[in-house]
């Protein structure tokens, strides 16, 4: 239990890293200041996820730093791609997009994230882990006790609100999608609105959720326009066949017509 606690400690440590690398990279981007994380609290679990992976499953290739920064890599990059497809089949919502990147795989994960995770990966086991490891390593085991217990509550309460509501932004957004975009628009602010400072908190983190809305209806308004196209294509074909039908049908009956009052003389 006190080796849990300790990679916990750890595991909520890199995760409160990777939030403020979010925080830095989207606020740059946005030019303003956006609270991001899919939960409540200032951590970004993914990226203590994958820190903790590396450190146990990477260690012994830090002999080699192509190879580190090769797995590493691969390993974060795959963890990306499993989390966005989890997290969109879940929640019915894309939380991130790459689209926009060269050398992406379905706007998942991209080729310059994926340089990024492997200097991060190298520094992680050259010198980050080693350092907060014996950092850790020098506190009293009720030190660590406490404070892991304590991290360890907090965290668990954080995932069951954060997932109670995202659940029901969820279903509030799935009942009004078939709206228009305006109306999708502002249906989620009145949602929103009369919620606690949690959805305003979720909004401010993924202001992309919006944009999932306009995306559903311009796929099913765009499924709908190829149906009717490819309907009126084959009504159309089947008349000209029908058309083509009869005037055969026409012409064979004139044909032998024609045959008959012609045997008569």
């Amino acid at each position: 239990m006190d080796t849990f606690l300790f990679y916990f400690i750890l595991f909520i440590f890199y995760s409160f890293c990777g939030w403020i690398i979010e925080e830095v990279v989207c606020s740059m981007s946005a030019k303003k200041i956006v609270n991001r994380g899919f939960l409540i609290g200032p951590y970004c679990p993914i990226y203590g996820y994958a820190a903790i992976f590396m450190t146990f499953m990477l260690n012994e290739y830090k002999s080699n730093v192509i190879t580190l920064f090769t797995l590493s890599s691969v390993l974060c990059t795959v963890m990306e791609y499993i989390t966005s497809y989890a997290m969109e089949k879940l929640f019915h919502a894309r939380w991130w997009d790459y689209s926009c990147k060269s050398f992406n795989i379905n706007g998942r994960v991209c080729l310059v994230n994926s340089i990024y995770f492997g200097i991060l990966g190298c520094l992680l086991i050259y010198f980050i882990n080693p350092f907060f490891c014996e950092l850790l390593g020098n506190l009293s085991l009720f030190t660590i006790r406490l404070l892991g217990f304590a991290l360890l509550v907090l965290f668990l309460f954080d995932n069951i609100i954060s997932f109670t509501v995202v659940f029901k932004l969820k279903f509030a957004a799935d009942s009004v999608y078939k709206d228009s975009t305006e109306e999708i628009s502002e249906k989620i602010r009145e949602i929103i609105s009369k919620k606690s400072f949690l959805y305003k908190r979720l909004l401010d983190a993924f202001p992309n959720m919006r944009a999932i809305l306009k995306e559903k209806k311009e796929k099913i308004e765009k499924y709908i326009d190829e149906r009717e196209v490819k309907l009126k294509a084959s009504i159309d074909k089947k008349q000209e066949q029908v058309k083509a039908t009869i005037k055969n049908k026409k012409e064979k009956f004139n044909k032998s017509i024609n045959t008959k009052k012609k045997g008569f003389h």
